[in-house]
């Protein structure tokens, strides 16, 4: 069964009272790519009773919010599986036309900033419940960031929603400890020290070693200040040994728990392993397909966490830099699942993950991994004690095509081609599971852009090229490499973009694969742009910032068209 999203489907189940209510941005898919379908799935599987309202109407009666009463234990509520700011605008801030997240692709089944927007209204219909944020909207925004669509320095999301606690990052383990405290009854102040949770407080622990942020009414007077305070947050987030983070606002302090680092491949083993339907409730049958389920339906994720340490990329930030494996088991059980879906014709899209080839690598020694808190394992430079060896992931590949029912198994995900020393992996990749395209990120040419972004040079790509290109011809096959570019990145100017537009016609590119640059909340890169600083060196940065900047960077990838 479905977890209940109408009243009747509760009354069918005979419940006379609901444990725990969460409220998505993202119409319901019980899929185990889905926040909201996990997080369900979880608590149910410890034996609470949960409801979803999924993608309420926040423009009338507020009836949606009010169906299912009030909750014995709390409210959670996210966004969805996007930033809603993100998901609704375009980089050129102009309103999208589609969500792929709601039924028939249909726009303007979610509010702007819908985590705190439907915070507010439970508060305010349930001012004595518990709320409970979650989701990448709000890991993203859990202390004082940049907003690129209102274009100014926001507080933590937990001042602008009222909720009562934030969790951030993946946050299976934590909801079940924030759930088993509320059923004893417990006060926020009991379960203060659960990791990976974000709260108001009116005082700082001073007994233990703390990072103290500077305060939001500083970095709201001198942008130095708040580079230092993104620079203090990534580098504590990087690091295995974390810190609590309080950072001051005028109703109090926002702390910030360590993150959990305990969660294990076995604890991911077991968010796959509950019961999902794997597909979108029935209810959306009517309204037409889903397309962020169309693309995933049959594909298999393999891993959680990146150590690419990406200056534009949230993955570090919202799933942790360590990198959290299935085990083999646990995938071929989730494949051979998918194989009994009636639509499957034995072609899984992906097997991926944040990038499609970490899968199994950690430190050699993971006493210096406690150590160290590099933003990146593999920049400047690849880590002497990074363990990057692709043969498990390659003894994966290989279990999974020799399954009966398996005809192809394509890597959907991009895959890292600065972490193999080696060609079997790349060659395997080719051969067996490329699509006849294949994605790879260079992001730029510049030398100056790509060492901002924390991406290897551009002569790494170079020689991919070369040896994709001999592979095609060592195998007679017309196979193409896809490479990704992002225009508008902080540092890069009109003359860079031309210099790419030269080097990727010479090489023979009619570029496709292509965006303008999107000032995320809390990336480093977003930062730079807002500040105009790095904030590792404090060296001024040029951004281009205008719309009419944008658009002459961004053309320069186009200069086959008319």
């Amino acid at each position: 069964m479905f977890l209940p999203i109408t009243k009747k489907e509760v009354e069918k189940l005979g419940w006379d009272y609901l444990d725990i209510i969460l409220v998505s941005g993202d119409a319901y898919i019980d899929h185990p790519c889905f926040g909201i379908a996990v997080i369900g799935r979880t608590l149910e599987n410890a034996g609470y009773r949960v409801a979803i309202i999924a993608q309420p109407n926040w423009k009338d009666d507020l009836r949606d919010f009010k169906k299912f009463g009030t909750p014995r234990l709390f409210f959670g509520v996210t966004s969805g599986a996007m930033d809603s700011m993100v998901n609704h605008y375009t980089a050129m801030k102009r309103l999208r036309s589609d969500d792929a997240y709601t039924p028939n692709n249909v726009a303007g089944f979610r509010p702007d900033y819908a985590t705190s927007l439907y915070s507010n209204i439970l508060k305010q219909l349930y001012p004595n419940v518990p709320i409970v944020l979650g989701g990448i909207e709000a890991s993203m925004r859990r202390v004082a960031h940049y907003d690129y669509w209102a274009d100014k320095l926001f507080p933590s999301i937990l001042i602008s929603s009222k909720a009562d606690i934030l969790v951030y990052g993946m946050g299976e383990k934590i909801i079940l400890s924030i759930a088993e405290a509320f059923s004893k009854k417990k006060s926020l102040k009991e379960i203060s020290s659960l990791p990976q949770i974000a709260f108001l407080t009116n005082k700082i622990e001073e007994e233990k070693e703390n990072i103290i942020l500077p305060s939001f009414e500083e970095c709201l007077k001198n942008k130095k200040q708040q580079a230092l305070s993104i620079r203090l947050v990534e580098e504590n987030a990087n690091s295995f040994n974390s810190k609590t983070i309080y950072q001051k606002y005028e109703e109090g302090y926002i702390r910030i728990n360590p993150f959990d680092y305990s969660f294990s491949s076995e604890d991911l083993d077991k968010t796959f392993s509950l019961p999902y339907q794997r597909k979108p409730h029935p209810k959306y049958e009517k309204r037409g397909k889903i397309p962020a389920f169309e693309m995933i339906k049959h594909s298999v994720n393999i891993h959680r966490g990146c150590f690419g340490g990406c200056s534009f990329c949230t993955i570090a930030a919202h799933q942790g830099k360590k990198v959290v494996s299935r085990s083999e088991k646990s995938i071929l059980e989730e494949v051979e699942t998918i194989s009994k879906d009636k639509d499957f014709k034995g072609y899984l899209s992906d097997i991926g993950g944040p990038s499609a080839n970490m899968y199994k690598m950690q430190g050699k020694n993971l006493d210096i991994c406690q150590r160290c808190n590099r933003p990146s394992c593999i920049h400047p430079s690849i880590c002497k004690n990074l363990n990057h060896d692709h043969s498990p992931i390659l003894s994966l590949y290989r279990k999974i095509r020799s399954l009966p029912y398996i005809k192809k198994a394509f890597i959907g995900s991009g895959i890292r081609y600065d972490i193999f020393t080696d060609m079997e992996y790349f060659n395997e990749v080719f051969l067996y599971h490329t699509s006849g395209r294949l994605k790879v990120a260079p992001e730029h040419t510049s030398k100056k852009v790509l060492s901002l972004m924390r991406k290897p040079s551009f002569d790494k790509f170079i020689e991919i090229k070369k040896n994709f290109d001999l592979l095609n011809k060592k195998y007679v096959k017309k196979q193409q490499l896809i490479p990704y570019f992002i225009s508008s990145f902080p540092s890069c100017k009109e003359e860079d973009m031309k210099e790419l537009s030269q080097i990727t016609k010479k090489m023979g590119y009619k570029l496709e694969q292509v965006q303008d640059f999107t000032p995320t909340p809390m990336t480093i890169a977003t930062e730079i742009y807002y500040t105009g600083y790095d904030p590792y060196t404090m060296e001024k940065i040029y951004c281009a910032k205008t719309i009419e900047e944008k658009k002459k960077q961004n053309l320069a990838f186009f200069w086959w068209k008319k």
